[in-house]
């Protein structure tokens, strides 16, 4: 078994990849494109279904990839709650948590917790949670 890619639906996708691509360095896989038609239809049970995809590689790899969709129709809903069922949190090592931070709240995301050292004082291991321009929660870890 193999992690393909992690998958964000999108209110704005050119918006929320250009975070990803600022923040984390991410790149282009392959040109955005539009999806549609029967087979994506069949395939994700959502009739008439058209999607703006874009797929980001993560600096480190190239896989998992990361997929930002943005559907022509969709549907509102709150922010999901850091205990709420279902995905959680994307997480990422980073090499300077402060720096990332920084960079985040500049492009549009926000806070969710506060920086806590999870590891010793002897050795830190530093992480926070925040939230990408659309509210969704990643959290940042740095050893």
């Amino acid at each position: 078994m193999k992690l393909r890619h992690i998958s964000l639906t999108a209110k704005d996708a050119d918006r929320l990849s250009a975070f990803y691509r600022s923040v984390f360095g991410c790149h282009d896989i392959r040109p955005p494109m539009m999806l549609s038609g029967d087979r994506v239809s069949k395939g994700n049970g959502l009739p008439n279904a058209q999607i703006y995809a874009i797929w980001l590689a993560f600096p480190s790899a190239a896989d998992p990839f990361l997929e930002i969709l943005q559907y022509t129709q969709t549907e509102n809903r709150p922010l999901p709650r850091v205990n709420e069922p279902g995905f959680g949190h994307i997480a990422f090592e980073v090499a300077n948590l402060q720096e990332t931070l920084i960079a985040i709240l500049d492009n549009g995301g926000s806070l969710q917790g506060e920086i806590t050292n999870f590891g010793t004082e002897a050795s830190p291991y530093l992480i926070i949670y925040v939230r990408d321009p659309e509210g969704n929660i990643l959290e940042l870890e740095q050893p």
